[in-house]
């Protein structure tokens, strides 16, 4: 027994000393000078151990209560919060935005230590924050990192924050929740009310990426998020108003092994109703049949979409200038079982993120019929796999 002590001490000293030198070797990367390069190395996905024993697998449905579940779930490898919106200023003018948190951990639950430092961390943070200015032609895009700890990143689930810096989304005491990011000349300060709560996304959260158990994520959404405040391009403000969208997503493992991305829309009706859909593409460019999506209702009743019932048709391509990846550029949407054919076209085809792993994300405009009657909308598409492929990324 006394060497069966020894040895686990050793291995917990292995793993603690094999995630100091990980979370050295992200430090080093972020300080160090280097030029723009067009593909970097994703340091998050880099920085975290390939083995995922020891981490929670979504193996099937859990029960999820809020505010709790809005919080991190620190036993999963990787986690975010997504929010995306269009907005529109008073002057007519029309913006998109995105501002995203990822929580990454270094090591397992059973192997961490409380350290003595306030500096010591078991996970990373990294945020990306975008600004579609649509009259100005232009698509704005950064990337931070920072440890979880000392206070430069985190996340909490009462009263709910998450932050980076100074980039953040806090739960105020009347519980609406206050956006704010700011890079350079571009900022944000945005106030969301929400309208429908969180919806769900596959079986009651539980959302399957393949037939491999813990090939899944618990996912859900707040599809339908009320929005105002003020957008700030080339240091100019504008009062807008508008829609958000926020997903939060956790797992340990997600992707399948064929999977090289997905395409991802998310779109807000003008009837009330809203829809999500993935595709999940396969390194050959096929689609996965474990696709999936979900018609929302305006009341907030939902049915889900499987992988059959559902068409995302191509309507053109973009090539981005930087990394050479060729994306769709445009789409037909089609829901035969709910009468629903949508065109969807990008407000900017150059809506590329410049992070460390590049993607494309955009503000999406949608026009077209519902059981033969007209209907329009906005939404948010986004694109993985196609500049470099996901895989043992998340």
């Amino acid at each position: 027994m006394a060497g069966s002590g020894r040895a686990g001490n050793a291995k917990r000293r292995a793993a603690w000393v094999g995630g100091l030198l990980l979370l050295i070797a992200v430090l080093a990367w972020l300080l160090w000078p280097k030029p723009v390069q067009p593909l970097r190395a994703n340091v998050v996905a880099a920085a975290a151990p390939a083995d995922t024993a020891g981490f929670t697998r979504i193996e099937g449905p859990r029960p999820l209560t809020f505010p709790a579940d809005h919080g991190p779930h620190d036993d999963t490898q990787t986690e975010w919060w997504y929010y995306t919106g269009n907005l529109t200023a008073e002057t007519g003018e029309h913006f998109g935005y995105q501002l995203t948190f990822f929580r990454r951990a270094l090591e397992p639950p059973n192997l961490r230590v409380r350290r003595k430092s306030a500096w010591g961390a078991d996970q990373v943070y990294m945020a990306h924050f975008a600004v579609t200015d649509v009259a100005g032609g232009k698509h704005h895009s950064t990337e931070r990192f920072a440890r979880g700890a000392a206070g430069l990143a985190g996340a909490r689930a009462a009263p709910y924050r998450v932050w980076l810096d100074d980039w953040s989304v806090s739960e105020e005491p009347d519980g609406r929740v206050v956006l704010r990011a700011k890079a350079d000349d571009v900022a944000l300060a945005l106030t969301l009310r929400d309208l429908k709560g969180p919806v769900f996304q596959g079986d009651r959260g539980y959302s399957r990426k393949g037939p491999e158990p813990g090939n899944a994520s618990i996912y859900y959404s707040q599809p339908r998020i009320d929005t105002t405040g003020a957008v700030t391009v080339g240091g100019k403000t504008f009062a807008v108003e508008g829609l958000s969208w926020m997903d939060h997503e956790f797992s340990t493992s997600a992707l399948g092994p064929e999977l090289a991305g997905w395409d991802w829309f998310s779109l807000q009706l003008d009837d009330g109703s809203e829809v999500m859909l993935y595709a999940l593409r396969r390194a050959d460019g096929s689609r996965d049949p474990f696709s999936s999506g979900t018609l929302i209702a305006p009341d907030g009743l939902t049915r889900p979409v499987g992988p059959d019932e559902f068409e995302i048709q191509p309507t053109g391509e973009w090539r981005s200038p930087r990394t050479g990846g060729v994306h769709p550029a445009g789409w037909t949407v089609t829901v035969p079982s709910a009468d629903l054919r949508l065109t969807v076209t990008p407000y900017l085809a150059d809506q590329e993120m410049q992070t460390s792993l590049p993607y494309w994300e955009g503000a999406t405009r949608a026009v077209g019929t519902r059981a033969g009657q007209p209907i329009t909308g906005n939404g948010y598409v986004e694109l993985t796999g196609y500049a470099r492929s996901l895989q043992g990324q998340f």
